[in-house]
């Protein structure tokens, strides 16, 4: 199921039809994991991984421990994800789709916007991704 996700200025052809965010809260610094799908309307949380918890990171009622992290099924579809990094933890997010991962939004103030593409919009190969 290919699908097509503009990531800032670039569009991302995905094989596989979806993928993970991965970063490091900049208060707690504990991992958190995403798995997203993409549609051509919406991006829906499929679920989410905490390597702990803690302060705006606790568990969910329905989590459940599974080799170390707190695993969350999603509930939550959105037409766009805006993320910005604060700055605190010196990196942003790390975007993982059809085996390959790519470092995203890591300059504090400038947010990227992710969110579902037309394919026809002359897809880039995912090795063009850049630091945005």
């Amino acid at each position: 199921m290919s699908a097509c996700l503009a990531v800032g200025a670039v569009v991302l052809q995905l094989a596989a039809g979806g993928f993970t965010l991965h970063w490091t809260h900049s208060v707690e610094r504990v991992v958190w994991e995403e798995d997203w799908r993409v549609t051509p309307t919406a991006l829906t949380l499929l679920r989410s991984r905490i390597k702990g918890s803690g302060a705006g990171m606790e568990p969910g009622p329905d989590a459940i421990w599974q080799d170390g992290w707190w695993v969350s099924p999603g509930h939550l579809s959105v037409p766009a994800l805006t993320l910005a990094a604060s700055g605190a933890t010196g990196q942003g997010w790390t975007l993982c789709a059809d085996g390959v991962c790519r470092d995203i939004g890591t300059d504090a103030g400038k947010p990227i916007t992710l969110a579902p593409a037309p394919c026809d919009m002359a897809p880039v190969h995912r090795d063009e991704i850049m630091q945005n």
